[in-house]
């Protein structure tokens, strides 16, 4: 496993949670505090898929994953994750190429497992195209 993932959040404690829960999995992460740290950090290490809580200082994660695609000029598998799962538009969600939402708390588990499941699909979408 050599994929890389962009965990973005403004909270420590769910930044340190899930690297080390993805590390432990066997990927290579790298970590951004807020949204603007996120898009440069996204640029710069082109991962293959961003986990990002949805309110974060500078850009939102919706607002990271825009600004992600349309710079990078790819669309890469993205979760987002927030207190607020129910207050977000599915067609905003669409527009900014989010394939999952999940709602705090969750589990890290869940989360690696999620992880895994949209790096297969991306890979599966990849090798058809």
């Amino acid at each position: 496993m050599n994929e890389k993932i962009l965990i973005a959040d403004d909270e420590p404690y769910i930044l340190h949670v899930l690297a080390i829960k993805l590390r432990n999995a066997g990927y290579r992460i790298v970590t951004a505090m807020d949204g603007e740290e996120a898009l440069a950090t996204g640029l710069a290490e082109e991962p293959d898929l961003i986990i990002t809580d949805y309110q974060m200082p500078r850009l939102s994660g919706l607002e990271l994953c825009r600004e992600y695609n349309r710079q990078a000029g790819r669309t890469i598998p993205a979760m987002l994750i927030t207190a607020r799962e129910f207050d977000i538009d599915l067609n905003i969600i669409a527009t900014g190429g989010i394939a999952v939402v999940m709602a705090k708390p969750f589990s890290p588990r869940q989360v690696v497992q999620t992880v895994e499941r949209l790096l297969n699909e991306n890979a599966t979408t990849t090798a058809r195209i």
